[in-house]
């Protein structure tokens, strides 16, 4: 994708939510890579939680996210695989007002150039709700560099050209 570098770059809220039973903030490697990349970026870190992949706790945190007219994106990372603890999908995907769909095709596109078929497993997506940017990736901290840098990044750069998902947000809400 190319950039407009001459553009001003427009700093978008992000807040990132790790989905993990196990992990603690201090071995939050994926969380870690996200915060530290989002600021890295120019955007803000506007919150960073860890709860336990648990349908209720998720959907709570991230609806007031989405309530929060100040968070712009959210970026979730774990609970997107097969397993019987795996709910992420099914704790946010009804709470979405429209699903980008090409986000979880591209993101498992991508991801087969380095882990195969593996990728395949992946249950990772992108959606809007009330007007918030929502990427679910698994807990990796690979497929989270992957989502970032391959995906997420160029996407929330208003410079970058054709088309970019910041410039759609003052549109998100229509009617």
């Amino acid at each position: 994708m190319s950039s407009e570098k001459n553009k001003e770059f427009k700093a978008v809220n992000i807040s990132v939510l790790t989905i993990s039973d196990s992990r603690t903030i201090e071995q939050d490697d994926s969380g870690e890579y996200l915060a530290s990349a989002i600021k890295e970026q120019g955007h803000v870190l506007s919150d960073r939680r860890i709860c336990k992949d648990n349908l209720y706790e998720i959907r709570a945190i991230i609806s007031q996210w989405i309530l929060d007219d100040n968070v712009h994106g959210i970026i979730t990372t774990g609970g997107t695989g097969i397993t019987g603890k795996d709910g992420t999908p099914e704790a946010i995907l009804p709470l979405l007002d429209k699903t980008i769909d090409g986000f979880g095709e591209m993101f498992r596109s991508l991801s087969y150039q380095n882990i195969k078929t593996s990728t395949l497993q992946s249950r990772a997506f992108a959606g809007v709700a009330n007007g918030t940017f929502i990427f679910c990736l698994p807990g990796s901290p690979g497929a989270c560099k992957d989502g970032w840098n391959l995906l997420i990044k160029d996407q929330l750069d208003n410079r970058t050209k054709p088309c970019n998902l910041v410039e759609l947000m003052p549109r998100l809400n229509e009617q």
